[in-house]
């Protein structure tokens, strides 16, 4: 058994059973893969993938029981070149982060900015998606840190920490009535048709609790995952927008107005995430810091050595996190 045949299966699944995509993404050859797997299930002499002729189907049962442990191997392969690194350049490597799009336009800026700063030589990679997408991209190691507000809790391998709580916004063109509604409500929401979040991004779960308590059928006429296609939207005069608070540029939103919608939703916690058994470098420790500076590296250690989510979610009891 060898570490690359343990490589190859793995990249195998994670590229949903495309060989030829797999090969690509490992600058080698499709024969050279296949070769290899079969190689590594004759001598297991059982099956990791079911084949259709030539095609692989599935992952066998068998094969999702190897893929497990083989996904721990290689993490632990790449620990202990985190760990040879960190002794020969503390300051020299790479940090891939996954998040939302709201993430990376209005919230991570500062802190990348800033990071770049201290740390030149750390190549930095920011991948996009669906919270979903994102989790999984840390579960399986893709990324180091994934950052989003839903999704995360369904991972039982990641280490969450929260970062910081935020609320939203309604946004109207200028001259709309709901300018003249003081308080706000839910119910004068409700009368709009509403532009906003797809489901399952930017705590879109929060936004539609708050109209189902109140007995209330808002009329969603259309839903993006960026904010700043929703604003374009509401502009247009296809509804009223409700976006993160965040996502409020006073100097970019010419000819729309922000109305404060905070006292009418339940607050949503971003969080950060890593697959446990990840070696953290220096480097990913003042990442964390920088971006949440309640995440300490005493802090981060105690949530990593917590035996279960309870145990770490303690951790963070008291912490008043910032709202943004």
């Amino acid at each position: 058994m060898k570490l690359q045949q343990l490589r190859y299966i793995w990249e195998v699944a994670r590229h949903d059973l495309n060989v030829s995509a797999t090969a690509a993404a490992l600058y080698t050859s499709q024969p050279g893969i296949s070769k290899q797997i079969r190689m590594l299930e004759d001598e297991l002499g059982v099956e990791v993938f079911a084949r259709s002729g030539k095609h692989l189907t599935h992952i066998t049962p068998a094969g999702q029981a190897i893929l497990q442990i083989a996904g721990e191997i290689l993490q632990q392969t790449e620990s202990i070149r985190r760990v040879s690194q960190e002794f020969r350049d503390e300051s020299r490597g790479e940090l891939s982060i996954a998040t939302t799009h709201t993430q990376a336009r209005y919230a991570l800026p500062p802190v990348i900015h800033q990071f770049t700063g201290l740390f030149p030589d750390v190549s930095l990679h920011m991948h996009q998606g669906t919270p979903m997408q994102i989790s999984e991209m840390a579960a399986n190691g893709s990324v180091d840190f994934a950052i989003a507000t839903e999704a995360l809790d369904l991972f039982s391998d990641l280490i969450m920490m929260p970062c910081y709580r935020w609320n939203r916004t309604v946004v109207v063109p200028e001259g709309h009535p709901l300018t003249g509604v003081n308080p706000l409500t839910l119910e004068a929401l409700a009368e709009y048709p509403i532009v906003t979040y797809v489901f399952g991004f930017t705590g879109r779960s929060k936004l539609d609790d708050a109209f189902v308590d109140k007995g209330l059928d808002p009329k969603v006429v259309f839903t993006a995952a960026d904010a700043d296609v929703i604003k374009t939207y509401v502009r247009l005069g296809m509804g009223v927008g409700i976006i993160a608070h965040m996502a409020v540029d006073a100097v970019e939103d010419k000819g729309l107005v922000a109305l404060d919608a905070s006292h009418l939703f339940e607050s949503s916690t971003t969080r950060i995430g890593f697959r446990k058994g990840t070696f953290l470098r220096g480097f990913m420790y003042d990442f964390l810091e920088a971006f949440a500076p309640h995440l300490t590296r005493e802090r981060v250690d105690a949530a990593i050595k917590a035996a279960n989510r309870e145990e770490r979610e303690a951790l963070f009891e008291g912490i008043e996190l910032p709202i943004r």
